[in-house]
């Protein structure tokens, strides 16, 4: 007779927690304070520190909105990309965030504010295509070359009209006159 639906879903989740608790170990030994790591912390925290710096002051909540967006849509790409399979992280800076946490709620959302603020007139279309260009064929082949990333079924092309997407939506978000007081 078949095991029940939950003790197949326990069997795996146990599996799941057995292998997060060794990632954990492997990290804490191999990862945590090493250049990598120490390089990712700074990814995470100096395109911030720019930003506050040298953002439009009144379009700041425009500007929020649009890298929240990068945010959330690159962290779930990004998290669905390690499930499946189709790539992972070597120096992780947060263990229990199967991300690359710099990329996704950094890099990715400070650049394109960046972007959407310089040039205002410059098509969007144009700076979407350059962003993408530069995150595809140059960002993610330094990752690689760094050790921080590890493509297994993926290839750079693929990201390409990925970025082009999500610089627009975001674009999009940022320039929407429905924002007044509530």
């Amino acid at each position: 007779m078949n095991e029940s639906l939950q003790e197949q879903i326990e069997k795996t989740y146990n599996l799941i927690v057995q292998a997060h608790n060794q990632m954990a170990e492997i990290w804490q030994e191999n990862v945590l304070f090493t250049l990598q790591w120490w390089f990712g912390l700074t990814l995470a925290i100096v395109p911030w520190v720019l930003w506050i710096i040298y953002r439009k002051k009144d379009s700041t909540i425009r500007l929020l909105s649009a890298g929240f967006f990068v945010m959330l849509i690159s962290s779930w790409l990004d998290f669905a990309g390690v499930t499946f399979g189709l790539w992972y992280y070597i120096y992780e800076i947060i263990y229990f965030i199967p991300s690359f946490f710099p990329w996704d709620f950094s890099l990715l959302p400070v650049t394109i504010m960046f972007l959407i603020q310089i040039k205002p007139n410059v098509s969007p279309l144009i700076k979407a295509i350059f962003f993408s260009v530069f995150t595809s064929f140059i960002a993610q082949p330094f990752l690689i070359w760094s050790g921080l990333y590890q493509p297994i079924h993926w290839e750079h092309i693929y990201s390409f009209p990925i970025y082009i997407v999500i610089y627009l939506i975001a674009h999009y978000i940022s320039t929407r006159n429905s924002w007044s007081r509530v």
